[in-house]
């Protein structure tokens, strides 16, 4: 295993997941994927496992995919990329330190359910970057914040702060930035209690009832999404970044 994953056993039921390209602000390269799908892989396989948290090293979440790796951008994008997040077999729980932006609101929004530090901001910048999303996006969105909520979030690109992503709907939970890895432990702790083929049995249906409400914009978004990775220069896309980034450190809510 390499240094950009790390994993923390609070207990044999419960793992702590850590991107960690901190000063990347956990961009998701292809080495960092990689490694992600193999540490996904190997805690699927643990029986004792009962919830994982997700969490970024501060001071992000996840600032989305690292197209400054152009060559790998259309694999790392692949709508196959974010399934062994989204078919992990016990819960996930976001926990979210710092921005989740785009391909990281996506990871976010992957999980179970999601608890926010006072620091987290949240924002879909595809329509600022020229990238149609390929990873659920426009389903999931809409399914934890509600239709109206996820299109002004994707058609302004303008950063949610974690006060109005809890009104909104899209956390559970915001706590000061120093609980939050004891407040997502603490319920994964909690749901580790519990009857764990009964968990599982209700946690299918849960998912097949989201999974049926989306199905329709899922498949919609795959098809749009497949040549969505159209940015033809790093440089281009930097700078797209970059203007993302400033307008988000100027929005006030």
């Amino acid at each position: 295993m390499g240094d950009l994953v790390l994993v923390d056993r609070p207990s044999e039921a419960v793992a702590v997941v850590t991107l960690n390209r901190p000063r990347k602000y956990n961009a998701i390269s292809k080495a960092l994927l990689e490694e992600f799908h193999d540490t996904l892989k190997r805690l699927a396989e643990e029986p004792g496992l009962r919830a994982m948290v997700l969490t970024g090293a501060d001071p992000a979440f996840c600032a989305g995919l690292d197209l400054g790796e152009l060559e790998a951008a259309v694999k790392i994008g692949h709508p196959d990329s974010i399934l062994p997040l989204r078919n992990f077999p016990v819960p996930v729980i976001g926990a979210v330190n710092g921005v989740a932006v785009t391909g990281g609101l996506e990871f976010a929004l992957a999980c179970d359910f999601r608890i926010a530090s006072e620091r987290a901001r949240f924002a879909d910048t595809h329509t600022r970057v020229g990238i149609v999303p390929s990873w659920g996006m426009t389903a999931r969105l809409s399914q934890a914040v509600g239709q109206a909520w996820a299109r002004q979030m994707t058609f302004t690109g303008d950063f949610v702060d974690a006060p109005l992503a809890l009104r909104i709907g899209l956390v559970n939970e915001v706590v000061a930035h120093d609980r939050l890895l004891p407040r997502a432990v603490e319920l994964a702790q909690s749901i580790a209690t519990t009857t764990p083929e009964t968990l599982s049995r209700i946690r299918e249906i849960y998912d097949l009832l989201r999974d049926g409400t989306g199905a329709d914009g899922l498949r919609a978004e795959l098809e749009t999404g497949r040549d969505g990775l159209a940015i033809t220069s790093p440089e281009d896309f930097a700078a797209r970044r970059r203007a993302v980034f400033d307008r988000g450190r100027t929005q006030t809510r």
